[in-house]
């Protein structure tokens, strides 16, 4: 499951995370990318911002080629991502994390691709809905 943070991260080469990603994301299984509709969506409003149509464009060519396939969210997910915010709500917890943890949970996945250290909250962990996080630590959120 990959999250905003590193589909942003790879695609822009000045993102302080770049480096790191690509280097991650080269030892992750050839399996295409898989991540959720809510988490590109923001990831293309952010690319927008950073390089408009130009760098939204590799994010959606990376969909057409299945470099990348989201998840079709289902009732269960979508019920779930509600309850996760309402639960977490002073985590805080937005919409695509929260898609990625329902997922999580719904398919057992183990591992989450994601730059945010605010992401997994230790009660998520020690409640076992996670039980692998493969988290890049964030050490400076600021852009260059």
């Amino acid at each position: 499951m990959t999250d905003t943070g590193p589909l942003v991260a790879l695609l822009d080469a000045d993102d302080s995370n770049h480096a790191r990603c690509i280097a991650i994301a080269a030892k992750l299984p050839l399996a295409p990318m898989l991540s959720t509709w809510p988490c590109f969506t923001e990831a293309m409003y952010l690319l927008g911002a950073l390089g408009g149509f130009r760098y939204q464009s590799v994010l959606w060519r990376l969909l057409a080629d299945d470099k990348l396939v989201l998840y079709d969210l289902g009732t269960y997910e979508v019920e779930r991502m509600r309850t996760l915010m309402a639960t977490y709500h002073d985590t805080p917890m937005d919409i695509a994390d929260a898609s990625l943890v329902a997922v999580a949970e719904s398919q057992d996945f183990q591992a989450i691709f994601s730059l945010d250290s605010d992401f997994i909250s230790t009660a998520w962990l020690t409640a076992g809905f996670l039980r692998f996080l493969f988290r890049v630590p964030l050490f400076n959120r600021a852009r260059r």
